[in-house]
Parts: C-alpha cells; structure tokens; sequence
C-alpha cells in the first residue's frame, strides 16, 4: 500500500463481543468488573460493560500494521482514551471502525499516520497516531 502524505488509509471495521473482552481479560489478566459486570459498570457511571482501553488501542495497531504491510515496521502508536467502546450483551457485539491518513513523513524517511476509531458513530480514542517505516 501507497503510503505518501494526504493519503487516505482504507478504514477497517472490528467487531468486539463480550467473549473478545473475556479472552482480552485472560490474556492481559485486566480482570477489572467494568470488562464483565453490568451491576459495577454502572455504579462506576458508565452506560455499560466497555471494552479494555488497550483492546481498543490494540484494533488501532492491528490497523496500522495492516496498512504498513509489517508488524516490524511499526516504530510507534500512541492513543488518547476519550470516550469508553460499550459492548451490548448479544451474538452482534458492536463494530469499532479504524481510518487513517497519512500526516506526512519524519526526518528519517518514516511516515506518521493519524488514526481515528468511531464506535457507535462516536470517536472512542483522541490523538491516535502512529510512524510507520517504509516498506
């Protein structure tokens, strides 16, 4: 893929369930009740069982190692949590869409990506972006 300044990145579209936040919790061992308590989320204030913040922040990456063609090539991605990704309890789950575009290029021939993550029509990660190394 063509990664020159002003491109648009195809988006990419992820579906997360509730068994996604459950293996996530085994994996990272974030057993947070947030992930998986209906009854605690809401006495945190939330409007429901949200995904992790780095499962979220981990689409973007699987997003950008896409674009980038090489899981090595990615030299850096940092995100902003803004907005929590709400994970109804259903066989549906709910989509989280990653686009991107390239802001230009680093000193050192590299190309910086910003990065947007749309949940339920809501931006989920502010200040998403990513360098990437040129194939």
């Amino acid at each position: 893929m063509a990664l020159e300044p002003g491109a648009d990145l195809p988006a990419q579209t992820f579906v997360v369930t509730r068994a996604d936040l459950v293996r996530y919790a085994g994996a990272s061992l974030d057993f947070n009740p947030i992930h998986w308590s209906e009854r605690i989320a809401a006495k945190a204030g939330l409007p429901g069982i949200i995904a992790h913040g780095m499962y979220t922040m981990a689409l973007v990456g699987r997003a950008v190692t896409q674009w980038a063609g090489d899981p090595a090539a990615v030299r850096e991605l940092s995100v902003r949590f803004t907005r929590p990704v709400v994970v109804p309890d259903d066989d549906a789950g709910v989509e989280v869409t990653v686009s991107g575009r390239v802001a230009g290029e680093t000193d050192d021939g590299g190309v910086k990506i910003e990065v947007t993550a749309v949940s339920g029509g809501e931006k989920v990660l502010g200040a998403a972006r990513a360098v990437v190394r040129r194939g």
